[in-house]
């Protein structure tokens, strides 16, 4: 992986999902580019179990074109929060790459990943490439959607809001200098530039701190540095047009999706608790947050 200049990397944790074979992928991709797919070892098993798994004479182990990275010693518990680590700090598991192309597990390439560095990086001079959210570009928009669905505990989600609000983030509109605040974070296109390494660790800080929802932190980072970070967000149709989108092999559940008081994490709920993740939702802001107000959100689609 030192020799790694180009990289399309992915990732599976806890057995949600199996590497999908990338499709049309040139002779000259083949060459320049490692496939990599970081695993744990509950991913790992699964896999050996489902597909075919071939090893070489320097005992590494492959999936088709995929490379499989088991990672052990996982510093989060929440499957969501350790897919973060390579999703996000790319450039610090692949200290050599120049250039990484993130996807997720359930995604199925169907685009020549150098093309794609042409049309998204290349062509207009980006370093930094996501896509747009389909139906969100408001914050709290996602925040809405994800308490709807359970995607993470309400009052934290709530709560990270709070302080993002009391700090000046404000909703989406026009007036501001992007396209969204929300990203879909499926796919992330990078040159790893001193900035975008920057951004990558100040956007993993708040996936730290608070929820495992990368896409409610995102367009805080960008308001933070102040239109110091710049980057092309894609319209959401082109996206879908770079995968096939598979399902995971099962439902993702926690048992703090359903938390609906504090209370319930007192006594026997203390384990409900992420052990190594999310301390900024329990270390006391210094700040008075009472008094603060979440902005109205409008639903605008049934599925957000």
């Amino acid at each position: 992986m030192e020799k790694c200049r180009f990289v399309v990397a992915s990732g599976t944790f806890d057995g949600y999902d199996v590497p999908h074979q990338p499709s049309n992928i040139s002779i000259r991709s083949k060459k320049l580019f490692c496939f990599l797919v970081v695993v744990d070892e509950v991913s790992l098993k699964f896999i050996k179990k489902n597909v075919t798994v071939r090893k070489d004479r320097d005992e590494g182990m492959w999936v088709g074109i995929w490379q499989l990275i088991p990672l052990k010693h996982l510093p989060y518990d929440e499957p969501r929060r350790k897919g973060k680590v390579p999703k996000i700090l790319t450039h610090r598991l692949f200290p050599e790459a120049q250039y990484s192309i993130w996807i997720d597990g359930k995604m199925e390439l169907i685009v020549d990943p150098l093309l794609i560095l042409e049309r998204y990086l290349w062509h207009e001079k980006h370093t930094y490439a996501i896509a747009q959210h389909k139906h969100h570009r408001s914050i709290y928009e996602e925040a809405d959607a994800n308490k709807r669905r359970k995607r993470y505990a309400r009052l934290l989600i709530d709560l990270q809001m709070n302080i993002y609000y009391y700090e000046g983030m404000e909703p989406w509109s026009l007036k501001k200098n992007t396209i969204s605040d929300v990203p879909e974070g499926a796919i992330i296109i990078r040159e790893h530039t001193a900035l975008s390494n920057l951004f990558n660790c100040l956007w993993f800080n708040e996936v730290y701190l608070f929820t495992p929802r990368d896409q409610l932190s995102f367009g805080y980072i960008v308001y933070r540095l102040r239109g110091l970070f710049k980057f092309f967000m894609f319209q959401n149709c082109e996206y879908n047009s770079l995968f096939v989108l598979h399902l995971h092999t099962r439902e993702h559940s926690s048992k703090v999706e359903w938390i609906k008081s504090l209370s319930e994490f007192k006594g026997n709920g203390s384990s409900m608790k992420e052990s190594r993740g999310g301390f900024g939702l329990w270390t006391p802001y210094p700040k008075n947050l009472d008094s603060v107000i979440l902005p109205p959100v409008v639903r605008t689609s049934k599925a957000g």
